[in-house]
Order: structure tokens, then sequence, then C-alpha cells
């Protein structure tokens, strides 16, 4: 089976995974719950105060006639609103994943006692393992938005910015949201953010075949909420593979010999 296929088998296995064991599943549904209520409530109030935010911000067009005055802020209303809809996207991943720290933490230690072997457990307090956590979420979604001005600007590129750009840009969302899942697994196994990147590029075509299909789903509204338990077990069992031997000895990352071993947390 070819990496990608691998990658995406991992994110079957996860939702399989959930789908045995219904009580983890419930479990793992509340942080992404909590999450869209108060992402839905902002973007709601985002969207009744839109027009007075860009009323607040378009002083020089208060004199304008009709309806040059009206296209100009109805077209900025709805630019605002959108910008607001892109930053829910990109980072509620990583706002679900913060709030639901201890969680996905027990979600993903109960993967890895299910499939046996050795069940690793950082041994830092809930506000260190949250602090960490946060900082690199904030690095990763710093990475996102470098490769999201770039792929922006290539957009304007005729064919090429309506074909291959949004392809890529699934790509870099994919790679960079399996990052963000496999790291429940991945730091209780004492992996700073440096290692695991080197890790992941390690096993490119098996971490896209993970995440992109995940970044696809997302598109569909709610569905990422009822795919994140099974996306962190899936996740677990992927970052399994990864770093720990298989039964005949050989790391599951042979692939990529230059991939540091664990080691622990930084400050």
């Amino acid at each position: 089976m070819s990496d990608l296929g691998a990658g995406f088998g991992y994110l079957m296995k996860g939702q399989r995974w959930v789908a045995r064991h219904g009580r983890w599943f419930g479990f793992g549904l509340l942080p992404g719950l909590v999450t869209l209520v108060v992402y839905a409530g902002a973007l709601i109030g985002l969207g009744y105060g839109a027009d007075d935010l860009v009323g607040w911000a378009t002083p020089f067009a208060d004199d304008w006639s009709s309806p040059w005055q009206g296209l100009l802020r109805t077209g900025l209303t709805a630019l605002v609103f959108v910008f607001g809809l892109f930053l829910a996207v990109i980072t509620f991943t990583a706002v679900t994943l913060l709030v639901g720290q201890p969680f996905y933490e027990s979600l993903s230690e109960e993967v890895d006692r299910s499939e046996g072997g050795e069940v690793p457990e950082s041994g830092l307090p809930l506000w260190r393992e949250l602090w960490i956590s946060a900082r690199d979420s904030v690095r990763i979604l710093l990475r996102v938005a470098l490769y999201g001005i770039i792929l922006f600007a290539c957009g304007f590129i005729p064919v090429v910015g309506q074909t291959v750009v949004p392809a890529i840009g699934f790509c870099v969302s994919g790679y960079f949201l399996a990052e963000e899942l496999t790291a429940v697994a991945l730091q209780r196994r004492g992996m700073v953010l440096k290692d695991r990147l080197v890790l992941l590029r390690g096993r490119r075509l098996l971490v896209l075949g993970f995440g992109v299909p995940l970044v696809l789903s997302f598109l569909i509204p709610f569905v990422a909420v009822f795919l994140m338990p099974g996306a962190v077990a899936g996740a677990t069992l992927l970052a399994r593979d990864l770093v720990d031997p298989d039964p005949d000895g050989r790391p599951g990352t042979a692939d990529s010999g230059d991939a540091p071993a664990s080691r622990a947390w930084s400050a």
C-alpha cells in the first residue's frame, strides 16, 4: 500500500476505534462542541456587528452618494465576515485541541493502552501542558499564515492560481493539521515541535494521506466536531507506528534516518 493510502487508512482506523468505544467517542466530542458553540456565537456577533464596524472604519464615505456608499460598505462587510469565517476555519482545530487538552490526552492514552505496549505519560502539570500546546499552536499557525500569504499571491497567476494553488493549499493545511493532531501523542513521548516536524517531513506522503482527506471533510459544516475524536485516535495510531518499533524491531521511521529520538520538552 502506498504511503498516501496508508495515511488514509490510519484516519479510518481511528474512526473505527471510537466507533467501537462509544464512551470515548462521546468523551472526545465535548471539546469540539464547546468550541463550536463559542465560534458560532462569535460569528453571529460578527454578522450583526460587521456593518457597524465597517461604518466606523470608513467615515470618509459618509457623504458619498448612492449607490457608491452602499457598494463599498456592503462589499467590505462581506469581506469582514468572510475573513472572520476563514480565521474560524484555520484556528478551529488548534483551539479545540487546546480546550480539550485533558480530554484528548486521556483519549490518546486509552488508544495506546488498548493497542498494548508502553503508555507514555508526560509527567507535567496541566498548566505546563496547556502552555506548551498553546505555544506550539501559535508557531504552527504562523507557519500556516506564511504559506497562506504566498499561496494567496500565487493565486493571481492565470490558470495555475485556479488549479495548482488550491491543491497545494489543501496539502499544506492537511500537513499541519496532521502535525497538530499527532502532537497529542508525540508530546507524551517527549518530542518537541522541531523534532516532530523533522519526523513528519520524513514521511510526507503518509502524513498527507492522513491530513488532506480530513481537511476536505472539515469543509462540511459540523463534520469537524464529530470526526475529531476519531482523528485524535487515528493520529495516535499513526504516531505509534512512526516512533515505535514494529514486531520485527524495525523503527516506524525507517524511511527517515535523520528523524531524531524523542527527548524531553524544552522550556
